[in-house]
């Protein structure tokens, strides 16, 4: 096998100057191993895709048992196909009645384009709201709506009217009217810093978009599949979305993403014109079958019970003067230190004593931990043992 970083640095594309360089050869529950044996505690889930863990044995097995039926044999919406049916069937039943149609995409960036577009479709309008702070994805429909402007500015001109609200600001919905073809909304702000909305709010934006007729797009890529402690966020909230989109933990480590919406609302992309949306990988069979094993992990193992006990053990074990705040739902933290410098030796201290942690885009002085809901108190209290150690010595 090849771990060159040479090769990795030359013929890889980078994304920053400044990589991690780690080179793994394997992955177990909260664990990531080098070649030589060296193990890593990742305590940010592949930044939001391991929610079970690394290479559960059930979604493996299911992997496995596709592979051998069949991977890609036609473009998304053309052939009935086991996998993706099954999928389906589980999903819509976990969700509310009006939430019963699937589109199968590639990754979260593509369930919020074509969430867009089928706004747009079933409404008539061109404009769209959304929040500053916010991260939909890097496509351009995606960053268009998405409220970092460092990220946005080289790649402009992006969609033509995207209005920008203070998210949790309820004077703001006022924005809203019948122009507004949808809000698409982060229900928990995840590259924000795990930003919390109040109940209130996120019901008087539903009466919002009910009054104007403007579509609610709820974003739960980051924050769904349990995270916090639910498995959608929005079910805190007493809301429903007209449209739901999800990925990153949804495949459990395989890529898939997926918008879901009414069943007449979908159908609007059957004509008018006809392939209103289309995907040639969307639906892929091995990667439903994956999600659809980790969707009954998530169900049999019961993590999303636990993830809110967990959380409140990380709150109990990592306590250090020099933390400023701490925002948390579930198994989903922000901690707020004085400076981006100082989040920034936190993470090289903690990569050194091998526990993996990261930080937020939109919000640099914030510390993202966010681990495998499988999590076990042991391994909570290890971690916290070790993080307070690179607080520390910061």
């Amino acid at each position: 096998m090849e771990y060159s970083p040479a090769i990795f640095l030359k013929h890889l594309a980078q994304t920053t100057p400044f990589p991690f360089l780690i080179p793994i050869e394997r992955a177990e529950g909260i664990y990531l191993y080098e070649p030589g044996g060296k193990r890593y505690i990742d305590l940010i889930s592949g930044v939001g895709v391991s929610n079970i863990g690394h290479g559960h044995p059930k979604v493996i097995e299911a992997i496995k048992e596709q592979v051998d039926r069949h991977m890609h044999v036609m473009v998304y919406g053309e052939y009935i196909q086991s996998a993706p049916n099954q999928l389906a069937q589980l999903l819509t039943s976990l969700l509310p009645a009006s939430l019963n149609t699937c589109y199968f995409v590639n990754s979260g960036t593509e369930a919020n384009e074509g969430a867009l577009k089928l706004a747009k479709r079933a409404t008539g309008r061109r404009e769209i709201i959304s929040c500053y702070k916010s991260y939909h994805g890097s496509t351009h429909g995606s960053l268009s709506v998405s409220g970092n402007e460092t990220k946005k500015n080289a790649f402009r001109p992006l969609l033509p009217g995207v209005h920008f609200i203070e998210f949790g600001n309820q004077e703001h919905l006022a924005k809203i009217n019948e122009q507004t073809a949808c809000v698409i909304m982060e229900t928990v702000q995840g590259d924000a810093g795990v930003r919390i909305p109040t109940k209130d709010y996120m019901q008087a934006l539903r009466r919002r978009c009910d009054e104007t007729g403007a579509l609610l797009i709820l974003d739960e890529i980051q924050c769904g599949m349990g995270r916090t402690g639910t498995l959608f966020a929005f079910e805190q909230f007493e809301i429903v979305p007209d449209i739901l989109t999800i990925g990153k933990a949804f495949g459990g480590g395989l890529p898939i993403g997926a918008f879901i919406a009414g069943h007449q609302l979908m159908k609007l992309f059957t004509h008018d014109p006809m392939l209103g949306h289309i995907t040639t990988f969307g639906g892929n069979p091995v990667c439903c079958a994956s999600a659809l094993a980790n969707l009954q992990v998530l169900q049999d193992e019961q993590l999303i019970d636990q993830a809110e006990e967990k959380g409140l053990l990380f709150e109990q074990y990592l306590q250090h003067p020099s933390i400023k705040a701490v925002r948390r739902i579930g198994l989903f933290f922000a901690i707020d230190f004085e400076s981006e410098e100082k989040v920034q030796r936190i993470v090289k201290n903690a990569l050194e004593m091998n526990v993996i942690c990261f930080w937020f885009l939109s919000c640099p002085w914030s510390f993202r931990i966010a681990p495998p809901l499988s999590i076990t108190e042991d391994e909570i209290k290890m971690s916290c043992e070790i993080l307070l150690s690179a607080i520390e010595n910061s």
